[in-house]
């Protein structure tokens, strides 16, 4: 058996990563050691059959032992040990849940019902850096797959509302904290408080100073954060730009038609889950029952939802969602606005087909070849 180390695991995408894992008994199919950055020498068990001794993270002889590593312990420790290992002549494949190198000519973003056959060529090639890609990303490619398929998007602007698990495990704790404040700030109300003075006090507790808001920086419970990831100098933020740039990267992989994707990407006070209403130029005029047809046939994790009142307010929301493969897909109509504009909403667990689900999948690719 191949020899896999996993460093990361604790987090929220290894957290997932590591429950996906033993729901497909993967762990049956590779020798699994597990690293930590901070608790190495301690004894977890993870495995259903044994106890296992935790590794030093940073010990890159233990490191090289392995034939496959895969992290999910960010871009700061992508940074820090996987040149030094190639230094040292490890050839073994690094798959990793973190940004830090999708735009390196030696990596491949990897979305597999997407471009399996370019990572098949890839192997073939001696590619030995895969890399899962950003959330949205991932899930847009997923929830539109069947108009890529036939090569039919112009443009699309992509407007997302994700979640505060998007953020990490902290952040989704804060959110929740947030929430206790603000239901905290009506422990005192009369029965014949007004609502005007209500929202007056929710208000008040969200802009103190005794308000948590030390990782986010700003009320998200009962509000909105217009701004994920760092500013650049064309005003895009950098969340935004991943979603033109990886977008077109795994497209131009797998010989699809490269296509501009742009937006604005907001946080919300969701939990878990990403949503995004997508603006679509086709480039041309479909029938409306044809490109419902695409859609929902494109893979088996499309749950398509027909565009009516009822159904979709109880399948499009990420409460509907969260924990589940399936990525829905709705408010499919032809707008008003132009010719060949398409709308579409989609919602789908971020920690899943948005992180954990890739690099898993491409972990399974690598166990069962000949490496």
């Amino acid at each position: 058996m191949l020899k896999v180390g996993i460093i990361g695991w604790r987090g929220m995408v290894g957290s997932v990563l590591i429950q996906r894992m033993h729901e497909e008994n993967d762990f049956e199919s590779i020798d699994a050691h597990f690293f930590s950055t901070s608790q190495s020498g301690g004894k977890v068990r993870i495995l259903k059959s044994q106890e296992s001794t935790l590794l030093d993270a940073f010990d890159a002889d233990e490191l090289i032992k392995m034939d496959i590593l895969l992290s999910c312990q960010g871009g700061d420790y992508t940074k820090k040990m996987l040149h030094p290992l190639r230094e040292k002549n490890w050839s073994g494949h690094w798959v990793d849940a973190a940004s830090t190198l999708r735009m390196n000519s030696d990596a491949m973003i990897v979305l597999d019902p997407i471009n399996k056959e370019a990572i098949d060529k890839a192997i073939e090639k001696g590619n030995k850096n895969w890399v899962g890609g950003n959330c949205t990303v991932s899930l847009m490619l997923l929830a539109i797959h069947g108009l890529i398929k036939k090569d039919l998007v112009e443009w699309v602007s992509s407007m997302t509302y994700q979640a505060a698990s998007g953020a990490g495990a902290q952040n989704m704790k804060e959110l929740l904290i947030q929430m206790g404040e603000l239901s905290g700030s009506l422990d005192n109300i009369k029965p014949d408080s007004s609502i005007l003075d209500l929202d007056k006090d929710v208000q008040l507790m969200m802009n103190s100073e005794r308000f948590t808001k030390k990782l986010f920086n700003a009320p998200l419970a009962g509000s909105l954060i217009p701004w994920i990831d760092e500013e650049l100098e064309n005003g895009q933020s950098r969340e935004e730009w991943k979603g033109g740039v990886e977008t077109n990267k795994i497209l131009k992989s797998n010989g699809h038609k490269a296509f501009n994707v742009d937006g604005l990407c907001v946080r919300i006070g969701a939990m878990r889950s990403h949503s995004q209403a997508l603006t679509i130029k086709l480039n041309k005029d479909y029938p409306i029952k044809e490109i419902e047809l695409l859609i929902a046939s494109a893979n088996p994790w499309v749950n398509f939802v027909p565009n009516n009142k009822e159904k979709s307010i109880k399948n499009l929301s990420p409460a509907a969602v969260s924990g589940k493969l399936s990525i829905s897909v709705g408010r499919v109509r032809k707008l008003n606005v132009g010719e060949n504009l398409l709308s579409v909403f989609t919602v789908g667990d971020q920690l899943l087909w948005g992180a954990a689900e890739p690099v898993r999948r491409m972990l399974n690719i690598l166990t069962n070849i000949k490496l």
